[in-house]
């Protein structure tokens, strides 16, 4: 038990971390509320692991259109490990210099718009890139990065260059350094890794402050609702409502550029 109540505590922890970053965490969501209330999307980015806080931003319950989830199957299909779409080739392709820029050509972005991009480590390249991609066209970029992870860590650019070089605003995991958070007795090597935790509480506490902002500014959001909650009926209509203003948004980002 006693290696169970080492994580929770060391979880607990992050919460706190988090919890010092209100006001940083309160400029995200801003900022995030304005690219919404401008008709424009925030732009939610990860390769790796960190794709599960893109997933957890938008879309699942409790969430709102505004956040357009990039998520590259290439950089964030682990499930077979080994093999075709394997782990290997995703940690090549996230440190291709030139992918980002190949992603981001898809998309008529404006300096309206604002980007949140996720990267434990923040040094592979395609995040990096990423981040720089985005603030060349104008458009704030906010960074949850482990910092210090970041600070051991390595750029894998040729400058040294990291996402926090690229970001406007940088939120901070709490994870530390390596990731995993318990030692087990007898085990040379930690395990248990507290990123994905603390970069969930943030962008939930994110989601959480740019609802009251939307709200208040009238532009109450369309939330994806369980049907235990407010019925069969009205959580479809709910869900239509939703899907329709994200494809709505969504096809602003395909018009053709000139």
């Amino acid at each position: 038990m006693k290696n169970i109540e080492k994580y929770l505590d060391e979880a607990s922890g992050l919460l706190e971390r988090i919890r010092d970053q209100e006001g940083s965490l309160a400029q995200a969501a801003s900022w995030f509320a304005e690219t919404i209330l401008s008709e424009r999307m925030v732009h939610v980015f990860g390769s790796g692991h960190s794709r599960i806080m893109v997933e957890e931003m938008w879309p699942r319950y409790g969430s709102f259109p505004g956040f357009n989830p990039i998520v590259e199957l290439s950089l964030t299909h682990h499930t077979q490990v080994v093999g075709s779409n394997g782990q290997r080739q995703a940690m090549f392709l996230e440190n291709v210099s030139g992918l980002a820029a190949r992603i981001l050509r898809n998309f008529n972005c404006a300096e309206k718009d604002s980007a949140l991009i996720v990267s434990s480590s923040g040094c592979n390249i395609v995040p990096i890139e990423m981040a720089e991609e985005f603030q060349k066209q104008g458009i704030r970029v906010v960074a949850i990065v482990s910092k210090d992870h970041l600070e051991a860590s390595e750029s894998k650019r040729s400058d040294g260059k990291k996402l926090s070089d690229f970001a406007d605003l940088v939120l901070d995991t709490g994870a530390p350094a390596g990731d995993a958070m318990v030692k087990v007795e007898g085990l040379d090597l930690p395990v248990s890794p507290g990123s994905t935790v603390g970069g969930c509480l943030i962008v939930n506490a994110i989601k959480a402050e740019v609802a009251q902002l939307l709200t208040i500014a009238g532009k109450s959001p369309k939330v994806l609702t369980a049907n235990c909650i407010i019925g069969k009926e009205h959580a479809g209509q709910i869900f239509e409502a939703a899907y329709d203003e994200h494809a709505r948004r969504l096809a602003k980002l395909y018009e053709i550029q000139q």
